[in-house]
């Protein structure tokens, strides 16, 4: 028989209990994503929204039933929130992720979580001192296609692993589209180039490094609209990673073996309806198959708020943030 007791916090076990969230900024790209996942999470309370104008933050506060907040310092003084979701423009990330982990929220952050490795060093490290969960907003990683691709490596479908091509760009955004703005950490390596940084590192692994790299500038704001990179791991396999927003829709992954190849079309952007399709190919044979569909933003929610609630490993998501921000710093290094 369960044993129970007449406290009810001791009587209440993981399942039951939620994560209470608050989300600083009203990002378009956290209503249309994250935020739909959050409200629809069971292990999961939208306790607030945050801006800096009253108006923004009641009309978000009513389409997600929450409460509203003017101000983000307002919400991170708040005791009823365990967690917040930050999609803030990647150069403020510093600054308000760093006074989240001081208040003693868990904080997850849309990518880029950090623009520098300098910055992401200081992050990380409030975080351990805080004891708190800092995550990043790569939720390209938790689709089901990508365990699909990682399944066949393992049982030897393409042989060795030798290369890895990734490719993700879209067409020119519009003038005044904050990723043009380089005061706000904008560009096409902090928006499109981290994803194929991120996918080096999950099909290469933790010793991947960037050997050279490209960025293109666009003369009148300053930021850099395309880019390329070499990457290769401490085995020798390699990577070409390219990214822009110049261009025609890309995005696509695909890992190059010994005896074949596997291709994803839609690497990091699959909508929940979408059943992806993966291309096997080995000498002599093609075979395509269609893979369920998958939420990837539901499985990042869930990922998260069970990490925040179990107190589990906090210190993996936290060593991805320093990787990766320093892989952004090798390619700025290399690109000159």
């Amino acid at each position: 028989m369960e044993n129970r007791t007449d406290d009810p916090k001791e009587n209440e076990t993981v399942t039951d209990r939620v994560l209470n969230v608050g989300v600083v900024g009203c990002a378009a790209i956290a209503q249309r994503n994250t935020i739909p996942a959050l409200v629809a999470d069971p292990s999961v309370r939208l306790v607030a929204v945050a801006s800096r104008t009253r108006g923004k933050a009641e009309a978000v506060a009513r389409r997600f039933g929450c409460e509203a907040v003017t101000g983000y310092a307002p919400l991170l003084a708040r005791d009823d929130i365990d967690a917040v979701y930050v999609p803030l423009p990647p150069a403020l990330h510093a600054e308000w992720v760093g006074k989240a982990l001081e208040a003693g929220k868990h904080v997850l952050a849309e990518k880029p979580l950090a623009v520098s490795g300098a910055e992401a060093a200081g992050l990380v490290a409030a975080a351990r001192a805080s004891g708190r969960l800092l995550m990043e907003n790569f939720a390209f990683l938790h689709h089901g296609q990508h365990e699909a691709v990682r399944a066949l490596i393992d049982e030897g479908a393409i042989g060795e692993p030798r290369h890895l091509g990734a490719e993700f760009g879209f067409p020119p955004l519009p003038p005044e589209d904050i990723r043009n703005d380089a005061a706000l950490g904008g560009g096409a390596l902090l928006d499109a180039g981290v994803y194929t940084l991120r996918a080096a590192s999950l099909y290469l692994g933790p010793t991947v490094t960037v050997h050279g790299a490209v960025l293109r500038h666009d003369p009148g704001t300053g930021v850099d609209v395309a880019g390329a990179a070499l990457v290769g791991d401490a085995e020798g396999r390699t990577g070409q990673l390219a990214f822009g927003f110049d261009r025609s829709y890309r995005c696509a992954c695909t890992i190059w073996g010994s005896e074949g190849s596997i291709t994803l079309d839609r690497a990091f952007t699959a909508p929940p309806t979408l059943r992806p399709v993966l291309r096997l190919q080995r000498q002599d044979h093609l075979e395509e198959r269609t893979l369920p569909p998958g939420h990837q933003f539901a499985a990042l929610v869930a990922s998260f708020a069970r990490r925040a609630l179990e107190g589990g490993d906090f210190r993996t998501p936290a060593d991805d943030v320093q990787r990766q921000a320093d892989l952004v710093d090798e390619v700025r290094t290399a690109a000159g």
